[in-house]
């Protein structure tokens, strides 16, 4: 949605989802977390699901990596009632609302950001200290408080991440996102925006990952989101929210879990922003636009804890690009080579994550390939519904595939790779059809 100019925040709407799910997740694999922090609360195994890619290892060492070598953090030690860190963090202060018609006035005051004397920095939104406090619509009915690193530490490139607990109820709005350091002189959204965690309280099992730039902003926003299983809810314990940058693009994912990915090819014609440093940013909003206000059911008050924040060089999931490695879509399943059989018109299917080489899939060009053959459209026939397969390589445009935003395209049929009927259950055969966004049809290679 058009928001109004804002001289001194970035802008953030309502945003359209690109196509890439809402992913409710089936885990029984080790998740991928720092080993300092290994006491991430566990995501339980649920019996259906529709679930994206999750690492099952160390991320720095799967194929496409680099080593993740630290260059910033704060794990918020402290005595209870200090203050952030000043040379870390800022304070930004004001109630006009930060281009989202959001209803807090930030202040700089220790009931509204302060360590707890456990390793947490506490973002608390809260009815008190707002006497004498003018906000965009009236008198002010909130406090809360908004932390940046701007002018003190960005970076360009690298994984940033957070272990943060979310506040709860209708209305509240915690976030964890970054704003290119040219920002406010080069003005959003060309000044570019990673949002890495957004929580909306009424859609409280939920988190957001996007990208904001010129001709992909606000409600064009280009967008993933991860919803825990069971209906559990963020504000339930801790999770580390992360988002892996590369000069190739971006990976979103939650406990390790992906969940989102860009490229430049996802902004289309409009200018890729993101080949700058970004300072970072902290913040607790109530009421606003998306979230819509607070109602009767929300209490006061609401805080965000924030255990740590780490900034890394390197990547810990591969970025989008050639290479070796399975390919994971829904339910937890790898594409596979149907029974390992390294053969001309093996069929091509889904089936459980094993390891094996029927699994791994090596991007060469625009040619997907595995066993020594190539990822096929059988029969070159571009209609909906035909199967796929693999084939001796022959240089055919029925072996031809574009990876964009999760998805495989066939380039014969400008159609995308998916499982029969939408379904996720080992051994489902794969095809061709007309791109749609469904979760049947979203692939996170990791090559």
């Amino acid at each position: 949605m058009a928001l109004s100019p804002v001289p001194t925040s970035g802008r953030r709407g309502r945003r359209r989802n690109a196509g890439v799910l809402a992913a409710v997740l089936a885990v029984g694999s080790t998740l991928a977390v720092p080993t300092a922090h290994a006491d991430v609360d566990a995501v339980p195994e649920v019996g259906t699901s529709t679930a994206l890619a999750s690492t099952t290892s160390d991320p720095s060492s799967a194929a496409g990596v680099t080593p993740l070598v630290l260059t910033w953090e704060d794990d918020f030690e402290g005595p209870s009632g200090a203050a952030p860190d000043p040379a870390k963090w800022n304070h930004e202060i004001g109630g006009h609302g930060w281009g989202n018609n959001e209803l807090q006035y930030y202040t700089a005051d220790r009931r509204n950001s302060a360590l707890d004397g456990q390793g947490n920095l506490v973002i608390t939104s809260t009815r008190e200290g707002t006497e004498g406090l003018s906000c965009h619509y009236g008198p002010c009915q909130f406090t809360s408080a908004r932390l940046t690193t701007q002018n003190k530490f960005s970076q360009r490139y690298g994984r940033f991440e957070a272990r943060i607990q979310v506040p709860r109820g209708n209305g509240v709005w915690p976030a964890f996102w970054m704003l290119g350091d040219g920002f406010p002189e080069t003005p959003w959204p060309h000044s570019g925006e990673i949002d890495i965690m957004e929580v909306i309280g009424r859609e409280g099992g939920t988190a957001h990952g996007t990208i904001h730039g010129p001709g992909y902003s606000a409600g064009e926003g280009i967008t993933g989101s991860y919803t825990l299983p069971g209906g559990q809810q963020f504000a339930d314990g801790f999770h580390v929210f992360a988002v892996d940058w590369s000069p190739e693009g971006m990976v979103w994912s939650v406990d390790g879990h992906v969940y989102h990915q860009v490229t430049r090819s996802s902004v289309g014609n409009n200018p890729w922003v993101f080949d700058q440093n970004f300072f970072m940013i902290l913040n607790s909003a109530v009421g606003g636009d998306w979230p819509g206000p607070p109602d009767d059911s929300t209490q006061f008050p609401q805080r965000m804890l924030i255990d740590y924040v780490r900034v890394y060089e390197g990547s810990g999931t591969p970025p989008p690009g050639d290479g070796t490695g399975t390919i994971r879509g829904i339910g937890e399943l790898c594409l596979d080579v149907a029974g390992g059989n390294a053969s001309d018109g093996t069929p091509v299917q889904i089936a459980h994550c094993n390891g094996s080489d029927a699994q791994q899939w090596t991007r060469q060009g625009d040619t997907i390939r595995s066993l020594g053959f190539c990822l096929d459209v059988a029969g070159g026939d571009p209609s909906a519904g035909t199967r796929v397969q693999i084939a001796h390589c022959n240089g055919s445009d029925a072996q031809r595939w574009r990876v964009e935003s999760g998805d495989i395209v066939s380039v014969l049929a400008n159609r995308c790779l998916g499982t029969e009927h939408g379904r996720w259950d080992d051994g489902t055969p794969t095809l061709i059809w007309d791109c749609t966004g469904a979760v049947d049809q979203k692939w996170y290679p990791y090559w």
